[in-house]
Order: C-alpha cells, then structure tokens, then sequence
C-alpha cells in the first residue's frame, strides 16, 4: 500500500513534492586544524628563508651593491621553472585519485633541499634556494586547491582567514629562532638555521597529511605518461584560449600577475630595504639587521589580526569587495615606503609601513583564494588553481626582475644612494598595484551555475 505522501505525490494536478535537501556535509575538526596547521609550517619557511634570512645570506656571500641584482635573478630563475610547471601540475592533479601525494612530495623536495642551504659554496647554495622554493611554490599550489576539502560555502571565508592569520604566528617562530642565534653566534650561523627551518616546517605539517580526508577523484585518470602530461598541457591552453567562457577568471589572474608582482617583491626585498634604510639613518648593519627583524615581526603581528578579521568580512561582503579595500591598503603602503627612501624618514615609520603591510598581506589571501574558487568549476579545481599559481610565479619572475633592473640602473649605474635607489623600485611596484585595481573593477564574485557555463564550454 502507498503511503499518504506517495499518493499525494503521484495524483493527477497535485503538486509535486521535492526531495529532501541533500545533509550538510559534515567535517571533522581535526581535519581543519590539521589544514590551517600546513599554513603555520609553510609560513615558517616563507618567512625565515625568502622573506629574511636567504636575502642576508645573499647580502654576506656578495656584498650589498650586487645582492638587490642577483637575490632577484636567482629568484626569478626559481619562479619561471614554477611558472611554466604550475598549470601542468594542477591538470594532473584533477587526474589523480588524490591531492595529497602531491603535497607530501612538494614539501620533503622543500625541506631536504632547505636543510642543506649554505653549507658549501654559494653557487650550490643558490641552487638548492631554487629547488626549494619551487617545491614550496607547489606545494602552496595543491594546498590551496584543498580548500574545497575542509570547508563548506558558508564558513570558506572564515576558516581561510583564521588560517591565513594563524599561519603568520609561524613567522614568530622564524624570526625569533633567528633573532635568538644572532644574539648568541658572534657570526650568523646560515647552516643551522635552515636545518631548523627544515625540520620545523616538516614537523608541523605532518597532521595535514594524515588528518585531510578528500572526497578524491571518483573517475580518476593515468597521470604519470606522456599522453596525460599532452592532455593535461592541451586542456590548460584550450581554458586559457575559452577563457571568455568562465566569467572574470581572465581578468582576475591578469589583475593577480600584477597585484601579486608588487606584493611578492616587497616581501623578497624588504628586509634588505629596511637594513639600507638603518644604515642610511646612521645605524650599523648589525643594528640594521635588528631593524629589519622588529619591522617584520610588526607586520607578523599585523598579518595575524588582519587574516582573521578580513575572513569575517569575506563572509560578510564578499571576497571581490573585501579584495579591493585591501588592494586600497596596499597602494598607500607603498606611497609611504617610497616617502621614507626619497625623503630619509626616521627607520620609525618604517614600523607604520609594516603594520598597514601586514593588515593588507592578511587580507589579501584572505579573500583571494575565496574569489579564485567563486570563479573555478567544482571538477577543475587543480587546473583552475594550477591557473592561479600560474601567474603568482609569473610575477614573482617579473618583478624581482624589475625591482634588480631598477636598483641597477638607480645604484650601479647611476650611483644613487641604495636606498634612493630602492624607493625608486617601490615606485614601480606601486605602479603595478595600480593597474592591478583597475583591471579587477569589473570581476564579479556573483555565484556561478556551472552546469549552463559547463554546456556553454563545451561547444
């Protein structure tokens, strides 16, 4: 006999009665924790190894005139092997039954190589710096493309933005370990410290990779031949040519190559800046170097409030509106740092500069990596974010490109004071913000109906 309901919903000119909404999907906490964790351990490596203490190694083996040319030239080296695997990386990805492989094997290439930094001649150390970094770029990338795993629509903003603020305590732990060897080492020890840096990062990211269940791939594909590295290379460019067909996603990661230019530069140089600035002001180096170590820890402590305050309000307003106030915020920190090279402030506002940075570093990925997923179909979400580290290691090419074209014109070839110099390459990263807000103007975060667009595509 058929139930009440059933008849109900089967006679003639009765409504029909829908299907219950399918449950919340439900994410165990450690899980999360164990996600925002990975964030604290690459942060450490962000911080201690490209953002300080690689820059002053640099700055010790070759001398400060040359170290601002070659520091990007080594980087920008790193980033174009980056650039050109990074989309590969993220259509096989799609492939794969699992995300997580990929992440393990990024971050032991980036620890084994970071442990052995400095302990022979620069040349092999520049290399290893290289290797690296190009393992954290990746890793970055196909921990990203996690996101989806541990949150859901409603709390992606949130859960984000804590982990964006509490991943810069790590840089706490970087700078102070660091701060603590200066103190008690008559010469920095370089070798010791990126063996800490290694095995710290590794420790604390180990949760993530046993604790993070994907829903995986229930159609995976064969990854590692040379027809699926053709397909996947075929699929990216075909996205990028049809990329009309997926609202905002072109103008974003072209308004992201430019944003991400000047911000990844500013962190690559700016420990070296404020040490010029120092010395500038009358300071020894070593004071310098002190400086630079309690402007970073300001703009850590920044960073922390500002990723956990900006995730709130991507849930509140939306990731685009969010992303241009802080864009805002990052075209007036770079007005001032130009100001205390041209002008030779006190190192004093230097500590302003990085307070405003960190608030605005915080947000920026605080509601970036939302908008990239607003714009990004649910089964390409490795290509699409393969896509997005695509054109961050663009810019990290290009712009320590230009900061050391600059600063070997200004400095070199033009004897400026460095720090003049300097604040004339902030200048052009200034620029580059600029443009970046303009093109983004038009990027919509409206949600998407990706089974239209995905018919649309296809034709």
């Amino acid at each position: 006999m058929l139930s009440a309901v059933s008849c109900l919903a089967f006679a003639p000119g009765s409504p029909q009665i829908l299907p219950m909404p399918a449950p919340t999907r439900v994410i165990p906490r450690r899980a999360v924790v164990s996600w925002i964790l990975y964030d604290l351990a690459n942060v450490i490596f962000t911080m201690g190894v490209i953002s300080l203490y690689f820059s002053l190694f640099v700055r010790a083996e070759v001398g400060s005139e040359r170290a601002d040319s070659l520091l990007g030239r080594i980087s920008a080296l790193s980033m174009g092997i980056m650039f050109c695997l990074s989309p590969l990386l993220g259509a096989m990805t799609d492939r794969a039954r699992k995300r997580m492989p990929f992440l393990v094997w990024a971050t032991l290439i980036c620890c084994a190589c970071t442990a052995l930094i400095a302990r022979g001649p620069f040349m092999v150390s520049a290399i290893l710096f290289i290797i690296a970094n190009g393992g954290y770029q990746a890793g970055v990338q196909f921990y990203d493309s996690l996101l989806p795993d541990v949150t859901t629509e409603q709390n992606r903003g949130r859960i984000n933005g804590i982990a964006v603020g509490l991943g810069y305590t790590g840089s706490y732990i970087a700078v102070g370990v660091g701060y603590w060897m200066s103190r008690t080492h008559a010469a920095f020890p370089f070798p010791d410290y990126f063996l800490f840096v290694a095995i710290a990062f590794l420790a604390i990211a180990f949760p993530c990779f046993v604790f993070v269940q994907e829903q995986g791939n229930p159609h995976p594909r064969p990854i590692f031949t040379w027809a699926a590295v053709t397909e996947s290379t075929r699929q990216t460019i075909h996205t990028l040519k049809s990329g009309n067909k997926y609202p905002g996603l072109l103008r974003f990661l072209l308004g992201r190559a430019f944003y991400t230019d000047a911000i990844n530069t500013v962190i690559l140089f700016m420990s070296l800046y404020t040490v010029n600035v120092a010395i500038s002001t009358g300071l020894t180096k070593e004071d310098g170097e002190q400086k630079a170590q309690l402007v970073l820890m300001s703009a850590i402590t920044a960073a922390i409030f500002g990723g956990v305050i900006w995730g709130f309000v991507v849930d509140r307003i939306g990731p685009k509106r969010t992303l241009n106030i802080v864009l805002s915020g990052w075209i007036t920190t770079f007005v001032l740092a130009a100001c205390v090279g041209f002008l030779q402030l006190h190192i004093a506002w230097l500590f302003v500069v990085a307070c405003i940075a960190g608030i605005c570093l915080g947000g920026t990925w605080a509601s970036d990596r939302p908008l990239m997923l607003r714009l990004t179909p649910p089964d390409r979400v490795g290509e699409f974010y393969g896509l997005y580290g695509m054109v961050g290691r663009f810019s990290a090419v290009t712009g320590p490109l230009l900061w050391g074209a600059t600063t070997w014109l200004t400095v070199e070839q033009g004897h400026m004071p460095v720090v003049r110099g300097e604040a004339f390459a902030i200048l052009s990263l200034l620029a580059m913000m600029l443009l970046a807000f303009a093109i983004l103007r038009r990027v919509s975060d409206a949600p998407r109906d990706w089974k239209a667009l995905g018919a649309i595509a296809e034709t």
